[in-house]
């Protein structure tokens, strides 16, 4: 099974929302995505719209329908996201804890204590075609639990690893994702994966979990292709997906 990519477009959506105009265009990079051969795009709406919004969600969904490549969906639970998942019958939705204030996502669903919850979520946003992930910490033990929500499939949360690559501790970190990986494999759950992943630390996350059916990579991917273009960008880390070291650009 080669893992896929998914690439996460909210950091063209916040650079176009810095202005308040049209460009750099969500749906303009994700036709160019696909142009050069990316099997998925991800956005992530959240509530308060600092980066993709309600009619990215529309727009990028009717193209990847009408592209034949997937289209995930990421958030919270709340009525107005969940209603306009209905809407758009995206391939994948990822429930995705959100705390107030938080930067960017970091951490994942506490099972048990959340158990309830997500799996209320998952129930009223599957549907034809639709596929549920939940984000999860690498813990084996509350992915484990996630079995018992009703969701396909879980997204480990990589942060950590990718904090650790190159140091004392990488070794421990990757452990870990193996470890929550076999777990959810046991419990009859598919593995994707994702956060803070680049060009020098997909590939060795890869090789040592083929387990892993997707990756959704967004802010280096993006900060990337500044200097690559973004083809050329996404070409690059479709090799890194497949498990292939690349030349990764030099950022400082």
């Amino acid at each position: 099974m080669q893992t896929k990519l998914s690439v996460n477009l909210n950091k063209v959506a916040l650079l176009r929302n810095s202005r308040g105009g049209r460009n750099p265009s969500p749906l303009v990079a994700a036709t160019a995505c696909i142009a050069a051969g990316a099997p998925g795009i991800t956005l992530h709406w959240r509530e308060d719209d600092r980066h993709t919004r309600a009619a990215d969600v529309r727009e990028i969904a009717s193209l990847c329908q009408e592209r034949g490549v997937e289209f995930n969906l990421e958030g919270d639970d709340r009525d107005e996201l969940i209603g306009l998942a209905r809407e758009v019958a995206p391939t994948q939705f990822t429930l995705v804890p959100v705390t107030p204030g938080e930067v960017t996502s970091d951490h994942g669903w506490d099972l048990p204590r959340e158990e309830a919850r997500v799996r209320a979520a998952a129930l009223r946003v599957r549907g034809p075609g639709t596929r549920v992930a939940l984000f999860m910490d690498p813990d084996p033990a509350r992915i484990r639990l996630a079995a018992n929500t009703g969701c396909d499939r879980v997204e480990i949360y990589t942060e950590p690893y990718a904090s650790a690559f190159g140091g004392d501790r990488e070794a421990e970190q990757l452990a870990r994702i193996e470890a929550a990986a076999e777990a959810a494999s046991a419990g009859g759950l598919g593995v994707n994966a994702g956060h803070d992943l680049d060009l020098r630390n997909t590939p060795p996350l890869v090789r040592a979990v083929p387990a892993i059916r997707e990756l959704s990579i967004g802010h280096a991917l993006v900060a990337d292709a500044l200097y690559l273009g973004l083809e050329e960008c996404v070409r690059r880390y479709l090799d890194a997906v497949a498990g292939r070291d690349v030349t990764a650009p030099v950022t400082a």
